[in-house]
């Protein structure tokens, strides 16, 4: 399984994760970016900093896999779909 770091960037400076994680796919990562801005979030305080912030969460070579600013992370996203198929 492939491992992803969760960088972030407030501005011009970028903290890195030098650890990163397993996860099973971009899908999971996108899962585990959300809870860790949410929680975050919670706990230093909605400042405008942070909710300018991005979370860049990268793979084994460096490249961007996706970028989730932190404001998308406190909206209410159903995980319910539209329309049923």
């Amino acid at each position: 399984m492939p491992r992803y770091f969760f960088n972030t960037r407030i501005g011009d400076e970028l903290i890195s994760d030098p650890e990163g994680e397993v996860l099973r796919n971009p899908d999971r990562a996108w899962e585990v970016a959300r809870a860790m801005i949410r929680e975050l979030l919670k706990n230093e305080g909605a400042e405008t900093v942070l909710l300018n912030a991005i979370l860049e969460v990268t793979d084994d070579e460096g490249e961007i896999v996706l970028e989730f600013p932190f404001a998308e992370a406190i909206l209410d996203v159903s995980d319910t779909p539209v329309t049923r198929h």
